[in-house]
């Protein structure tokens, strides 16, 4: 029996029969493409694995119409009919697995990591990309429409099934619709509506008269900017039925662009399905399907807004990169199976902003699918012991356990999740322990044989008799060295102290670090109505975060009780409070009653000294080897997994 019946039922859209309602939207991943911008097996194998895992569309993106508007260096690029043949080798490989197969078509505009940046006026992005885009003239626009037409054209002759035109997020398109962004005193400005929409409009008609009208397009276009003079839903609402009657296929309604109050990708502090209410607005004026987004990870949401008529597709992006066969899991009712987005943000987009190539902080196969083998079984099953139920340890035993080896996992506390376990309790952070909760599900199916309160010790391995071994035993904050911080009447801790409950801050506190782990803690303590004063020795706030996610952490950071302070060297601790200089200025700070450590990590391997002399190979891996994020040590854990 198939589950979720509303999410997997087929859907009619723009002449095309798609076999569920789950749309995986164009991402821009910047990798798998030559110099020329021609696809590569890499993104082609990249969009197999999530063909075959079920989706039921898919669109490339985005794919650039003009070497102006190439928003990532590594993306595909669609403005001359060389592209074609590896464009057609992509859709052959990927459209046998039954997905409908799409390519997004877009321009970056003042969006763009260029210096050759083009927009509707001669207006900065207001954040992300710097520079000042050249204004376009007439015949610049003139070129754009015939570009965007020739783009669709070859993608059509390249075998995609359907086109879709960006027209939101803050993109060219956008730039033209947008007061903030248009200020022209041409036809394609002057503030009127239909003059800020005809960019759009003539480039929709130039698609469909090169494509021919059988040929599906649909656009993606904004519901809410979200920033001062910024498209809005009233804009959205009146834009929806015009596309309509130019034949649109469906309309795919986001929200958001660079600098904008509510983030385009939100983190995990954002509450699941944040945009829905947009996409259901324009569904109710809407004859043509309507397409929604915004942190909808999971299919039981998923399902619920189909089946309550909010909109007739589901976009689950980071989702799909976290497990390509999401949708077939969810069909067959096994949702513990599952990996889960953290909504972290971090592997994703961020990567992609710093012109890296994208990942996923849960799933280290993302950009490798075209390396890996669909069977790595191993024909010499070993006995092997993984000390540590953090991301690591986890990592490992599952990969080891799905090579067929006999794996032992222990670890001296009660609790799986290591340092991951402390993090889920800091408020709007719980969804971190979901990989957790996915890898001791991974450990039942397993049958891996889990051991808790249980150390690694002599005993153990004579009981066990591995034969080898992996130390992923994790970390534990560094005690600095500064005068008077030992001798001072403050309690003095940890933020694990704090965060496992060991310690008990008092009412005013002082946080030494300014890594996520201080910030977070910060929050927490702030949280619960304390007062609390971050002094952080480096430059910058918790850099090991993607900017989406500590966009957040740090807007909750703006309270009267919370004071931060950066570039700080800490002269002196004294008995209730702390001596400081920051910015050429003293600061002495007193009636405070606890100070918290959460600087550097340092690893704990004290275990390997069982193996010195020993035969057994034996594997450091995680904060044991060197403090690291969840995505390297999850990465390393796999990749220990496929070569034991």
């Amino acid at each position: 029996m198939s589950h979720f019946k509303h999410l997997f039922s087929p859907v009619e859209i723009g002449g095309m029969t798609a076999r569920n309602r789950l749309l995986m939207p164009a991402m821009s991943i910047n990798f798998g493409v030559d110099d020329n911008g021609y696809v590569q097996d890499q993104l082609t194998e990249y969009f197999v694995a999530r063909g075959r895992g079920g989706a039921g569309m898919m669109l490339v993106g985005g794919g650039g119409v003009h070497p102006t508007g190439l928003e990532l260096p590594q993306l595909p690029a669609l403005w001359d009919d060389g592209c074609i043949p590896a464009l057609k080798k992509m859709t052959d490989r990927v459209k046998p697995f039954g997905a409908l197969f799409g390519m997004q078509l877009m321009h970056g505009g003042r969006q763009s990591y260029h210096d050759k940046k083009v927009a509707p006026s001669p207006i900065p992005a207001p954040a992300v990309v710097k520079g000042t885009p050249r204004e376009l003239t007439i015949p610049d626009i003139e070129e754009l429409v015939a570009a965007f037409g020739d783009a669709a054209r070859r993608c059509r002759e390249s075998g995609f099934d359907f086109v879709e035109i960006h027209a939101g997020h803050g993109y060219l398109i956008n730039q033209f619709y947008s007061l903030n962004s248009n200020k022209r005193t041409d036809k394609y400005g002057c503030g009127s509506f239909e003059n800020r929409i005809r960019f759009l409009m003539e480039l929709f008609r130039d698609i469909k008269a090169k494509t021919g009208d059988d040929y599906p397009v649909g656009i993606r276009f904004n519901g809410m900017d979200y920033i001062k003079d910024g498209w809005t839903l009233e804009d959205a609402l009146k834009l929806a039925p015009i596309l309509e009657r130019e034949g649109a296929a469906y309309l795919h309604v986001s929200a958001g662009v660079y600098g904008s109050t509510e983030l385009t990708i939100p983190s995990m502090y954002v509450q699941h399905g944040c945009f829905v209410h947009l996409a259901e607005a324009v569904k109710q004026i809407a004859g043509i399907p309507v397409i929604t987004v915004g942190r909808i990870k999971s299919p039981e949401m998923a399902d619920r807004i189909i089946k309550e008529g909010r909109a007739d597709v589901v976009s689950m992006g980071r989702s799909l990169l976290a497990d390509p066969e999401l949708p077939n899991k969810a069909r067959a009712g096994e949702l513990s199976r599952i990996r889960p987005c953290l909504g972290c943000c971090l592997g994703c987009i961020h990567a992609a902003l710093q012109l890296e190539p994208g990942g996923c902080v849960v799933n280290p196969d993302v950009g490798r699918e075209y390396q890996l083998k669909e069977n790595n079984t191993t024909d010499q099953p070993k006995k092997i012991l993984v000390a540590g139920t953090g991301p690591a340890g986890l990592g490992a035993a599952r990969m080891a356990a799905l090579r067929g080896h006999k794996v032992v996992v222990c670890d001296e506390r009660g609790e799986m999740g290591g340092l991951v376990r402390l993090a889920g309790k800091v408020p709007g952070r719980g969804e971190v322990m979901d990989i957790i909760n996915f890898l001791r599900n991974e450990m039942e199916r397993l049958k891996v044989e889990v051991r808790l309160n249980v150390p690694l010790d002599q005993a153990l391995l004579d009981a066990v008799a591995p034969d080898e071994v992996v130390l992923a035993t994790g970390s534990l904050p560094e005690m600095p060295i500064i005068k008077g911080l030992f001798q001072t009447k403050m309690t003095l801790c940890t933020v694990t102290d704090i965060m496992a409950g060991t310690a008990m801050a008092g009412d005013r506190v002082i946080v030494l670090g300014g890594s996520q782990a201080a910030l977070m803690v910060t929050d927490f303590l702030a949280e619960k109505g304390k007062a609390v004063v971050v002094l952080n020795r480096k430059r910058h706030f918790a850099e090991e975060m993607s900017s989406n996610d500590r966009f957040y952490l740090r807007e909750r950071l703006k309270r009267d009780t919370v004071t931060l302070f950066k570039q700080v060297s800490v002269k002196q601790f004294l008995p209730d409070g702390v001596t400081f200089t920051t910015g050429g200025d003293t600061v002495t700070l007193s009636g405070f009653d606890t100070v918290v450590i959460s600087e550097k990590m340092t690893p704990i391997r004290t275990a390997a000294d069982l193996f010195k002399g020993a035969a057994i190979p034996v594997h450091i891996i995680g904060d044991a080897k060197s403090p690291r994020i969840i995505m390297h040590a999850l990465s390393e854990a796999e990749e220990l997994g496929r070569t034991l």
